[in-house]
């Protein structure tokens, strides 16, 4: 293979490699979505399922997350796509939480499957240490599918699933518990629990306290009754005073103190509420509501979203009936003032709790059993890539560099008329480029070596006088020596024939004219 095809194919490899490299780089955009999850762990916040603004099932199995433990933008947003690792069935309304030994493992209490032909577990479990789904291993406990409520995680590593509804008009109010750690089910009690509901507000106030607010049973539900259930000691109890408004499909989320609950968004009526009724507190304290002082450019409202509490901030991802960024950010830091901001400072710190040692053997999930087999799946880094992007850049300007180089030579080389000079005491023998019997060939010789006047290798030397220029004659080092004597004369000794590109030549002889 010539050097010239040889750079080709390097600086064509190197383009390829290029080009795959950018186009891993490609912003991933993600559907816009409700009825999704969402669940922060270790910096990430992964989301999963969902259906679409027109509330068709059309999201599919797409699942990313966003890295929040470097800055960004609200407007420009750079999701990483972990679609095609994602075994779970496509699905909406379903219950998340993150939990488990290390507590780095996302738990999903799967609601409404899109496909009711498509088998799906009950739980699924995603480790984000490898990056693969698996099924875990459970007690063999009959436990129903719920959906369109709220999963709640303690400092236990225990998933707390409340009410949720299992058809249209089939709404639940039973309480029913998921050990993360020791992956087993139990019941919790159902007296004094709400009434029967779906789509409420609910978080954890405290190590060991759930608060439950609003929701709908057909009907939107009010929310001047305050549900909390003690997780210790497995009851409920009531409080709270009357907020004059009945919001359904609300979100809400603790404050950074503890001492408040945060409320944003919902529906009035199955319509968004208005920008400046959007937003509510209710004191812990003494159970009081009131309408925090806000600032900053306030977004539309929003339902069928969800929120979390990362750093200082409140984050509020994708919902319906929005016309803003999939991602609202609400600094939460100054209980005297909110603001709305479209920048993400990840200085303040996550703080994210440990759940305690299990009991148990806890290595119990398995490998997804499903046709389609899990993958690893090294995901890809921003840095890595940019890294990777100016490697092949620069070895592929070099290449480039160098590729010119070689052809300037070349050019260069085929203009000039190479000749050598040897000196032999007064007599000067140039060997030149000439034609030879009519063939347009440049013979260029390599530099012989000389070793007391005797030639090594076979050269082309001028014998002048004859009628075609300069004639060329090949001395071959098996037939033929040059002596240098007192004179300097040249002596040429022929014992057999010389063929030169296809001519049959004899030494001495006369050539014609």
């Amino acid at each position: 293979m010539s050097k010239n095809n040889y750079i080709h194919i390097v600086s064509w490899v190197l383009i390829q490699l290029l080009i795959k490299i950018n186009c891993q780089n490609v912003l991933f955009k993600p559907t816009k979505r409700s009825s999704h999850t969402s669940t922060l762990i270790d910096g990430n916040l992964y989301i999963l399922g969902g259906r679409d603004e027109l509330f068709t099932r059309r999201i599919g199995k797409e699942f990313f997350y966003l890295d929040v433990t470097v800055p960004f933008n609200t407007q420009n947003i750079l999701w990483h796509d972990l679609t095609s690792i994602n075994t779970v069935p496509a699905h909406m309304a379903a219950a998340s939480v993150k939990g488990g030994v290390h507590n780095n493992t996302l738990f999903l209490y799967v609601g409404i499957p899109y496909d009711n032909t498509e088998a799906m577990a009950l739980i699924y479990a995603f480790d984000t240490r490898s990056y693969s789904w698996g099924i875990p291993k459970m007690s063999d406990v009959t436990i129903g599918r719920k959906d369109n409520l709220k999963g709640i995680v303690d400092d236990n590593g225990k998933m707390y699933l409340f009410g949720g509804h299992t058809s249209v008009d089939d709404y639940r109010n039973d309480m029913i518990i998921f050990d993360t750690l020791n992956l087993d089910w139990k019941i919790g009690s159902s007296i004094n629990a709400p009434s029967p509901r779906a789509v409420f507000g609910s978080t954890l106030i405290s190590d060991h306290l759930i608060i439950y607010i609003g929701g709908i049973d057909n009907l939107a539900l009010s929310l001047n009754e305050v549900y909390i259930y003690d997780t210790i000691n497995d009851n409920w109890s009531t409080k709270g005073q009357y907020l004059p408004t009945e919001i359904p499909f609300l979100l809400f989320l603790v404050g950074l103190d503890g001492q408040r609950v945060i409320i944003f968004g919902g529906a009035k009526e199955y319509e968004n509420l208005q920008s400046q009724n959007a937003l509510y507190v209710l004191n812990l304290i003494n159970y009081e509501w009131y309408i925090p002082k806000i600032s900053g450019k306030i977004p539309s409202p929003r339902r069928w979203h969800e929120a979390n509490v990362i750093g200082k901030y409140m984050v509020v991802s994708f919902g319906r009936g929005y016309e803003d960024n999939d991602i609202l950010l609400l600094d939460i830091s100054n209980n005297e003032e909110y603001i709305w901001t479209d920048s993400f400072d990840p200085t303040f710190p996550i703080i994210s709790p440990s759940p305690k040692t299990p009991s148990t053997d806890p290595s119990k999930v398995q490998p997804n059993a499903s046709p389609t087999q899990t993958t690893q799946l090294q995901v890809p880094i921003v840095i890595g890539i940019a890294i990777g992007s100016l490697s092949v850049g620069f070895f592929l300007a070099l290449g480039v560099f160098f590729l010119y180089r070689w052809n300037k030579n070349r050019r260069e080389s085929e203009k000039a008329i190479p000749t050598t000079e040897i000196e032999e005491g007064n007599e000067v023998v140039i060997i030149p480029t000439q034609k030879i019997n009519n063939y347009e060939q440049g013979m260029i010789p390599n530099t012989p070596a000389y070793n007391s006047a005797y030639y090594h290798e076979q050269n082309i030397l001028s014998i002048p006088g004859n009628t075609y220029g300069q004639q060329m004659l090949p001395i071959s080092q098996n037939n033929y020596n040059i002596y240098n004597q007192n004179n300097h004369e040249q002596v040429l000794q022929n014992s057999r024939k010389v063929y030169n590109h296809g001519s049959e030549t004899y030494p001495g002889a006369k050539i014609q004219g």
